[in-house]
């Protein structure tokens, strides 16, 4: 019996989560399921001759290369002692508040997540060095895990942003525009963190001590050591803003400023080495996951299952506001089981014209999706970030990791809420920019 493309694509689906489930990596599923999708509905020859040429179409795509020059800022950054030194300021400048540790922790995130676009080694790298500070001064160890782990999902937001630019690929939009958009609500979020620490201390002092002895000349002279941050910040935003540069220029640019205030740093050659390799890995595996990820949507796209999804979404009888949360409480569920760029890649194809087709706006949309893929970067039972903070630091168990993030869960939710309520926050910066 031969079966229609949707039934097809629907199978294609079901197949695609049976494998994800049972732990086989995105890049394999998605790529196996695509191939036998397009040979089921193409034949042989037309099918696989078409899944042959995804990998190399898009890697010669000009949107995609600004993605290793974003990953290169980072290793940069982190290799240079750049990620020392933003702590070590934030520490000086707000260690007196309660919990000032812990808010420095989160500032000093933020300011890393500015000059580098992925979450898990943000995580690492603020394990290894904010959190033996934080138990050095008593600090509940839940505490301190759990805020480098929330502190590390900023860097899915706040550009330059690996998740942002895979979203801005996928749906066909301005790299530029999400960029923009994704700064006001990292910082946001940033603050709502910052929030949440202070007054937390305040109720339980115990839980995070202020630290004081800084004097204000400690506070200027560690102003310099950030000085390569505001420099790739106003690099990459002010080339966008004004129009002085494409997002790939930009990220040249920005990487190079960095490369040069390493070099003036004293980094030498093993340290260059190490940050030029751990670029190529992490390119590499990114974009084998999206070359995999994009034979499925094009099964996807000859399946016709996302308009059939959109039409479906369309005709329910429920207004835009409750479908959009229904399908955020998706994503959370999800998330719990897939990583988060994985995630997006598999569902956008099929969820965005839905949404579209709702009246929604793509920028708004790209930051809510991007945000709750932060959410799902410490949830239970993957929550990546968790199992990074534990793997650095094993004498904090996992559960007292996953327990730590719990308030900082809360905050996340509560910061969607506050972006639904006012789509602005995201959308009054891009906004000026096309103005």
């Amino acid at each position: 019996m031969e079966l229609d493309p949707l039934t097809v694509g629907l199978i294609g689906m079901g197949g695609l989560l049976v494998l994800v489930l049972l732990g086989v990596r995105v890049v394999f599923a998605a790529s196996a399921v695509g191939l036998i999708g397009l040979v089921v509905l193409l034949g042989w020859g037309p099918g696989a001759g078409l899944a042959g040429t995804i990998p190399h179409s898009k890697s010669v795509s000009y949107t995609l290369s600004v993605l290793p020059m974003f990953i290169l800022i980072g290793y940069l950054a982190f290799h240079a002692g750049i990620t020392a030194a933003a702590f070590d300021a934030a520490r000086k400048w707000f260690g007196w508040v309660p919990g000032g540790l812990a808010v420095a922790t989160v500032l000093a995130t933020a300011g890393f997540a500015a000059v580098s676009g992925a979450s898990t080694s943000t995580a690492a790298v603020f394990a290894r060095i904010a959190i033996p500070e934080m138990l050095r001064y008593n600090y509940d160890r839940r505490l301190a895990a759990g805020v480098v782990a929330a502190g590390g999902t900023l860097a899915s937001l706040i550009p330059p942003s690996a998740i942002l630019i895979i979203y801005a690929i996928i749906v066909e939009e301005s790299v530029g525009k999400l960029l923009l958009a994704g700064f006001i609500p990292g910082m946001i979020s940033a603050l709502i963190y910052v929030a949440l620490i202070i007054g937390r201390a305040k109720l339980n002092p115990k839980l995070g001590p202020p630290v004081g002895g800084f004097t204000w000349g400690d506070r200027m002279r560690s102003l310099p050591g950030i000085s390569p941050i505001i420099a790739v910040v106003l690099v990459i935003f002010g080339g966008i803003y004004f129009g002085w540069s494409t997002p790939t220029e930009a990220g040249a640019v920005g990487a190079f400023v960095v490369f040069c205030m390493a070099m003036a740093r004293g980094m030498g050659w093993a340290k260059l080495k190490d940050a030029l390799l751990e670029t190529a890995t992490l390119t590499v595996m990114i974009f084998s996951i999206i070359w995999g990820v994009l034979v499925f949507v094009r099964f996807l796209g000859f399946a016709q299952l996302p308009e059939a999804f959109a039409a479906w979404i369309v005709a329910l009888p429920l207004p835009p506001f409750a479908i959009i949360i229904m399908i955020l409480l998706g994503y959370t569920i999800l998330g719990m089981f897939m990583d988060a760029i994985g995630m997006l890649l598999l569902t956008l194809p099929v969820v965005y014209p839905a949404v579209m087709a709702l009246g929604y706006d793509s920028v708004w949309f790209g930051i809510i999706v991007v945000k709750m893929a932060e959410i799902c970067l410490v949830t239970p039972p993957i929550g990546l970030n968790c199992y990074v903070v534990n793997g650095v630091r094993p004498d904090i168990p996992l559960q007292d990791v996953f327990r730590g993030i719990w308030p900082f869960f809360l905050a996340d939710v509560a910061t969607v809420g506050l972006f639904i309520a006012y789509p602005e926050l995201i959308t009054w910066l891009p906004n000026l920019m096309t103005n």
